[in-house]
């Protein structure tokens, strides 16, 4: 992951050529991630057409996969692995990006992005008031569930067989079809 000096508006987001690399903006910071590998997209895939099937079809919401831009703020655009926006916030979807805080953001954790979605995005989201957020660990079997409370994420799980989405009560992920 690299870092540069310059502070970021989405304006220079928009700019920067497709490289084939990841490029997101955290509180005016670019960093620049590799492609995610196969396992780390298999993983993401399972979950998120688990989450497609209880979500969007039933016409609940919207899911994402990456690389959907998130744009939070002028100085913070991301790109989720999964991203969820229930039917009543779709006002958010535009075209191009989801501009504004979606209900659910999923991070699959790999080697060159641990420290990102453990402490950057982390605090990003908590800052931007997202809901819940999960944290995927595909080598140790377990989604870390957090939800806000008070403008602050507290873990409401740890789970390795199963997951609920806080926020729609039936809907569920079965991870021993992930994993």
């Amino acid at each position: 992951m690299q870092e540069t000096s310059q502070k970021f508006t989405y304006r220079d987001y928009c700019s920067i050529p497709d490289d084939g690399k990841q490029h997101e903006i955290i509180d005016g910071d670019h960093y620049v991630n590799p492609a995610p590998g196969t396992y780390h997209q298999t993983v993401s895939r399972k979950i998120q057409f688990q989450l497609f099937a209880q979500i969007e079809l039933p016409e609940r919401g919207f899911v994402y996969d990456a690389p959907t831009d998130l744009q939070l703020s002028e100085h913070d655009i991301v790109q989720p692995d999964i991203v969820v926006v229930l039917a009543k916030n779709k006002s958010i979807i535009t075209p191009t990006k989801i501009k504004g805080v979606p209900d659910l953001v999923i991070e699959i954790l790999s080697p060159s992005t641990v420290k990102n979605d453990r402490e950057r995005k982390f605090s990003l989201y908590q800052r931007c008031e997202v809901p819940e957020y999960w944290l995927v660990d595909p080598e140790e079997h377990v989604i870390s569930q957090f939800v806000l409370q008070a403008k602050a994420y507290h873990q409401l799980s740890s789970a390795s067989n199963e997951i609920r989405p806080h926020f729609i009560e039936d809907a569920i992920v079965d991870l021993r079809q992930v994993w």
